[in-house]
């Protein structure tokens, strides 16, 4: 149940700020839905949902939906320490919006995904190589941000911008930081789905 409350509040956070941001005038759909941490939590809303279905019909879980599990875990983790690490307090170009949505997507969603990961971790065992499986949304996004950025002069974080002092240099940088800190959490993740499996195991 609590799975299927955190997925709707996280759906109910984006409908929030659509619907805020529209009837303030900043609602730009193209910009809005550009955000790695919108997607991430759409993403994740409906894999929760389907989750909480899951864990009460069913008692085993696919590899596939496992892995997609591993997937949204690894995006909300990166998601919430890139914000408290380097967006959060970093002033808007124009409205700021109501303050819970900003907090459900960016600080309440990703320590409840780590949390629901560490307690019921996936109940079928992935192979190491779905570390790489994890990285094939964050490099279309990524691809598809800087051509867009490229094109339009604008890139839905700071970091990214090429224009910024650091130039690309730094986008390399942070970029490469970012897609190692992805693996790490995925590998911390299989990590601890072993752990859970050999107590099972022991019982």
């Amino acid at each position: 149940m609590l799975r299927l409350g955190m997925g709707l509040l996280l759906l109910a956070a984006v409908a929030t700020q659509v619907i805020d941001e529209s009837v303030h005038d900043s609602f730009v759909p193209g910009e809005y839905f550009s955000y790695f941490t919108i997607l991430s939590a759409l993403m994740t809303g409906v894999v929760l949902l389907l989750a909480g279905v899951v864990t009460l019909t069913r008692s085993t879980d696919s590899t596939a939906f496992t892995t997609v599990r591993l997937a949204v875990l690894s995006y909300m983790v990166v998601t919430g320490v890139v914000y408290a690490a380097l967006l959060r307090g970093v002033p808007t170009d124009g409205y700021a919006g109501i303050a819970w949505p900003n907090e459900a997507l960016h600080v309440w969603a990703p320590i409840f995904i780590a949390f629901d990961w560490l307690f019921s971790p996936g109940r079928v065992r992935l192979a190491w190589k779905s570390l790489w499986l994890v990285l094939i949304y964050p490099v279309v996004w990524l691809a598809f941000t800087l051509a867009r950025g490229g094109v339009t002069d604008w890139y839905p974080y700071p970091f990214l911008d090429p224009a910024l002092p650091a130039g690309w240099s730094g986008v390399a940088l942070y970029i490469v930081g970012i897609a190692v800190f992805i693996v790490a959490v995925a590998a911390g993740g299989l990590g601890a789905e072993r752990l859970a499996q050999g107590f099972r195991t022991l019982k």
